[in-house]
């Protein structure tokens, strides 16, 4: 009994499948709901609302044969040979190609010749059920329509499985691959980070034995002067505010605006104190604190960060990485010069 017109046909750009198995499977509906796609298409085959079969076009016999072969210690008799004799038989004569769903054809025709149990059957028409479901459910548009089922009428029937049983099994294993990729994704962008970090902190060992080569050709004014303050911000205007705060009589002030560029000039200024700035493109002043606190050289520098943001979690990030002081903006000399007094004063 068909309890939706015959041939009923709705477009829908998005597509709701999960709702639409619900309602099939409440109203006890009896027929084969089509689902079409422009490249797959879904035959999912009901009986009072309870499954009886189901499949799609992609790979139907691959999957088909990957399921036999996990009954295959219980079938001695099942070889290569039989997938080809299956094969002929199923071939339409007239069109020289496979009859429609062949794939249900080669099941009655393995149970027929007593290559599989009716069981069996029953077990792998359900493992083929949780294969099409979990590719229909996950569906986001579609066209569909309702017909009557002419096809499984002629030929015999080895189960009614529950439908919802079915599609909380798809939701389940949707959501432990989703947690799989996502594991994967974030593991995969942890070794991309070591990887990068592990090249900046190469590159800092390149250029620390380079600077020792060169260390007697750096500028005379540099020696002469009692502190080098090393100042990182991609502002202009800070680096500038910080040179006038400082006097120039017991401070080099060493500008560096890119941060990139930055390892080398800090490298080679040898400071005896960083004020770092935070918030900087490619390589924020957390990242580059961290990496100058690697190296053997900096491992006791202060490193002072200065900031806008005055929140518990960016002054513990600033911990994390070993800063030696916080200072935030916007700070006056006086603020500054405390700073900078407390840690090389």
């Amino acid at each position: 009994m068909i309890t939706t017109p015959l041939g009923s046909y709705r477009l829908f750009h998005q597509l709701h499948p999960l709702s639409l198995l619900a309602q099939l499977s409440t109203r006890k509906v009896t027929g084969c709901l089509s689902v079409f796609t422009e490249i797959v298409s879904w035959s999912i085959y009901l009986e009072e609302g309870k499954l009886t079969y189901a499949t799609y076009s992609e790979k139907v016999f691959e999957r088909l044969e990957s399921n036999l072969q996990r009954l295959n210690q219980e079938i001695p008799a099942f070889n290569n040979a039989t997938y080809e004799l299956m094969g002929l038989m199923l071939e339409d004569e007239n069109q020289s190609k496979l009859i429609q769903n062949a794939d249900y054809h080669a099941i009655c025709w393995l149970v027929n010749q007593n290559y599989i149990t009716r069981k069996q059957a029953e077990i792998v028409i359900e493992e083929l059920a949780k294969e099409v479901l979990e590719s229909f459910i996950s569906l986001k548009e579609g066209n569909y329509k309702l017909n009557s089922d002419i096809f499984l009428n002629e030929l015999p029937k080895f189960c009614h499985l529950d439908l919802q049983l079915i599609v909380e099994h798809c939701q389940k294993q949707l959501r432990y691959r989703q947690h799989l990729q996502s594991k994967t994704l974030s593991n995969r962008n942890f070794q991309a980070q070591k990887k990068y970090e592990q090249q900046i902190e190469d590159k800092l060992d390149k250029v620390a034995m380079i600077e020792r080569k060169l260390n007697k050709n750096l500028p005379s004014g540099f020696s002469e002067r009692k502190y080098t303050i090393a100042c990182i911000d991609d502002s202009q205007a800070i680096l500038n505010s910080i040179n006038h705060f400082l006097d120039e009589k017991t401070f080099a002030v060493v500008m560096i605006n890119d941060p990139i560029k930055a390892l080398m000039q800090i490298i080679r200024s040898n400071p005896d104190l960083i004020l770092l700035d935070v918030e900087m493109p490619n390589l924020d002043g957390y990242e580059l604190c961290s990496l100058l606190r690697r190296h053997s050289t900096f491992k006791n520098t202060p490193i002072i960060m200065v900031t806008g943001r005055t929140g518990f979690v960016d002054k513990a990030k600033a911990k994390l990485v070993r800063s030696s002081g916080y200072l935030t903006k916007p700070f006056t000399r006086a603020d500054l010069l405390r700073m900078v007094s407390k840690y090389i004063g």
